[in-house]
């Protein structure tokens, strides 16, 4: 997909999880178009290369450390962005956590370590942007997933997390409407060219995943910023409240397919 250069110049936007990954790939992309990006992580050693690539391409960056499961520390980066950015206009929320585990072996410290961070994150960030985007609207951007859509196996904390997300996506696209902002989000399937794939799925799996898939690759993290690209700009000015399935058709046809093998229980 082709977007004008200065798509989204002048605005700002906050990235959370954006060192790595989908989210890094979504940082470049809105900085390539026009947009001064601060970028957020729990790890500082992620931010600081992301953030000279930002600036490489001539938009300003702010490396913000910080937890999404903290909200006072939540508050802090965003009040950092807007004062060493002038403003903030987009909130990208992409900070996750996952692992493989059977429901039947996971502990309560794990269910919970990932809601806090998916679904509860979402939140802390989501409402500590909201008093800078009612002043001009603007966009909240959810990062979901499709794995809620499935029952996949090993993987029930982070359906629950994402299935959290995409009603708070709903929800707030109601609320937050009259105020001029839009909230939508991208449910990526698996991502060929992201650390959670490679970790995630063996070859076998991989392979297992590209036939079932009806265009038949898996994703590139180009896909997901593509689509990012375009529910931030005005391009989606009446688009909001939607989930966006970024997956090349793959959870319309893997309801009997597990791509991961789920580990054994004892």
């Amino acid at each position: 997909m082709t977007f004008q250069a200065d798509l989204l110049f002048g605005r700002t936007a906050l990235i959370t999880g954006g060192g790595t990954g989908i989210c890094r790939g979504i940082a470049l992309a809105l900085a390539a178009h026009g947009c001064d990006v601060a970028i957020m992580s729990r790890s500082a050693e992620h931010l600081a290369p992301t953030a000279d690539e930002i600036r490489a391409t001539g938009r300003r960056a702010v490396a913000v450390p910080a937890d999404v499961r903290d909200p006072a520390a939540v508050e802090a980066a965003v009040t950092r962005t807007v004062e060493e950015l002038g403003g903030l206009d987009i909130l990208v929320n992409g900070a996750a956590g996952n692992f493989l585990c059977l429901a039947e072996q996971l502990s309560p410290n794990g269910f919970g370590a990932v809601v806090d961070i998916d679904l509860k994150g979402t939140f802390h960030c989501s409402k500590a942007v909201l008093p800078h985007l009612k002043k001009n609207g603007g966009v909240v951007l959810n990062i979901s997933a499709t794995l809620h859509y499935l029952g996949t196996p090993a993987q029930l904390h982070v359906a629950a997390a994402k299935a959290g997300v995409d009603a708070l996506t709903r929800v707030l696209a109601v609320e937050w409407g009259p105020y001029g902002i839009r909230v939508n989000g991208i449910a990526p399937g698996p991502i060929a060219d992201t650390e959670g794939v490679r970790r995630l799925l063996d070859d076998a799996a991989k392979q297992r995943a590209e036939k079932t898939t009806p265009l038949q690759r898996l994703g590139l993290i180009k896909d997901v910023s593509d689509a990012a690209l375009f529910l931030c700009s005005k391009a989606a000015s009446y688009i909001t409240g939607v989930t966006l399935v970024v997956d090349g058709g793959l959870w319309l046809t893997s309801s009997r397919h597990a791509f991961a093998a789920p580990p054994e229980a004892p």
